[in-house]
């Protein structure tokens, strides 16, 4: 079956040709023709599987009759992440090459100015993530009674970012003649409950089991003794030289793991940079667009920022943590081995891990994965006696930098805290129980003319002469019995 089967116009044929696409996936046979009929379709299937064209190409079909109105738009497309919303966006401007066809992306960390103004002129497509869309429509600045076709994409991971309740509420501000296009990888009972309130009489769609693996992956795994996030980093670096790697997508569970694995990877001369939600979204944009053109060979990331990405060439993916939800194992690895090509993915796992990797290969349907034999790197890479903390040491051995910019092992020790001070709150520097006389800044930040008028004054006061100033600085260091002149003088009451 060729494109030219499930129904599409000429100038759609020509531009999927454009794009190098020869031959649909089974995701696209089956839900395109229902979709092009104007039919709701409930698409179960996992990334890498084509599903985006799925929608995208309907839609472009539909909407190349018609024209927008300003506020107004005809459709809308709903993704968990700006990357994935930017990644559809591409898609709209890949196949609607020959259609005049308007189009707008709300997503966080762009101008709400911008995307106002695109919005007044009237867009055709709609693309955005759930809650810059509810941010644009509480301003007054959005009209969702225009809808023709909805697309929900992704909606599994919608569920775990929270966003089922942003969903519900989107829903409800469309028409109710919309039609609805709804992917999502697995079936939870919450996106169940959410497809049989809003989807009138679906085709349901499901390609392959959910969260199964592509058979173009090969799997292993690396057992560490040790929790130590050091030694893991040392064998993520081992993997990365012993393995044929093009490029790869290092995975960690958190954001500021994200942060330490891509800085030691640069600090150990790989070519790696962080992606996650933090980050500011000109540098995510900037990371992934140097990954797809293979100016970056290593991106470490998080899932939330990963997932759902089109990067048909990655050749590897590595696990640093072991996830905690079994389906983001799934998702993980098929960042690789896409499209038909061969891919590997390595996960490192601890003592810790045992609970998590069980639930993956009950996932998977696999009794075990291929673990790799790393006894001789362990054994000439003992872990570190402590585990990488705020003051523990770094990839070569010495005393790390804190987080606030403490000096380290090469600079001059800080004094030790009192053992009866207490810690100081809201990690602010604990403050000395004791200043020496010249470390008060204060007083040496006094202008010299102001020091003297004040000791000119305190001269007057005392008695009027030098005699007597230095008669008054004998009494406060207490010599013997010279007893100062004012200490004897009679005060009026």
């Amino acid at each position: 079956m060729s494109f030219a089967d499930l129904g599409l116009s000429p100038k759609l044929l020509e531009a999927i040709a454009a794009a190098g696409y020869e031959t649909p996936t089974p995701i696209q046979k089956e839900a395109i023709p229902p979709a092009l009929e104007g039919k709701d379709v409930l698409g179960i299937a996992q990334t890498g599987t084509g599903k985006t064209a799925s929608f995208t190409l309907p839609m472009i079909e539909r909407l190349s009759k018609g024209r927008a109105k300003a506020r107004m738009p005809r459709s809308l497309v709903l993704a968990p992440t700006r990357e994935l919303a930017a990644q559809v966006a591409e898609n709209f401007e890949k196949y609607g090459v020959n259609h005049k066809l308007t189009m707008a992306l709300l997503i966080g960390g762009v101008s709400f100015g911008d995307q106002d103004a695109k919005l007044t002129r009237g867009v055709d497509v709609l693309i955005a993530t759930p809650g810059r869309l509810i941010d644009h429509f509480e301003r007054g600045r959005l009209l969702l009674n225009g809808i023709e076709v909805m697309v929900v994409d992704e909606a599994d991971r919608m569920l775990d970012m929270g966003f089922i309740p942003d969903i519900e509420k989107i829903f409800k501000l469309t028409p109710m003649t919309r039609q609805t296009l709804f992917f999502s990888a697995t079936m939870p009972p919450e996106i169940q409950r959410i497809t049989d309130q809003f989807l009138h009489q679906p085709v349901r769609i499901e390609v392959s089991k959910p969260a199964t693996t592509a058979d173009t992956i090969t799997q292993n795994i690396v057992r560490v003794p040790s929790k130590d996030d050091k030694q893991k980093r040392a064998v993520l670096r081992e993997l990365i030289g012993k393995e044929d790697v093009k490029n790869g997508i290092i995975f960690c569970n958190r954001k500021s793991t994200v942060d330490v694995v891509a800085k030691s990877l640069q600090k150990h001369g790989f070519n790696a940079r962080p992606i996650h939600g933090d980050l500011a979204q000109s540098f995510r944009t900037e990371t992934l667009d140097k990954f797809r053109n293979d100016d970056l060979q290593f991106l470490v990331a998080s899932d939330v920022a990963a997932r759902g990405l089109d990067i048909p060439a990655v050749s590897h993916v590595f696990n640093f943590d072991v996830p905690i939800h079994s389906d983001d194992y799934v998702h993980r690895i098929g960042r690789t081995g896409r499209a038909g090509r061969k891919g590997a993915a390595l996960m490192l796992v601890t003592p810790a891990d045992g609970k998590h990797l069980d639930s993956i290969l009950k996932t998977i349907g696999a009794k075990e994965i291929e673990e790799l034999d790393f006894s001789e790197f362990f054994e000439a890479n003992p872990a570190s006696e402590r585990p990488d903390r705020k003051g523990g040491r770094d990839d070569k051995g010495g005393k790390s930098r804190s987080r606030r910019g403490e000096r380290s092992s090469g600079d001059q020790p800080s004094r030790r805290k009192p053992k009866d001070a207490k810690e100081p709150a809201n990690d602010q520097p604990a403050v000395e129980a004791q200043v020496e006389p010249e470390q008060d800044n204060d007083n040496q930040a006094e202008p010299k003319k102001q020091r003297d008028e004040t000791r000119s004054s305190k001269r007057r006061r005392g008695g009027g002469d030098a005699r007597s100033s230095r008669r008054r600085e004998e009494a406060v260091v207490g010599l013997g019995d010279h007893v100062p002149a004012f200490l004897t003088r009679k005060v009026a009451r």
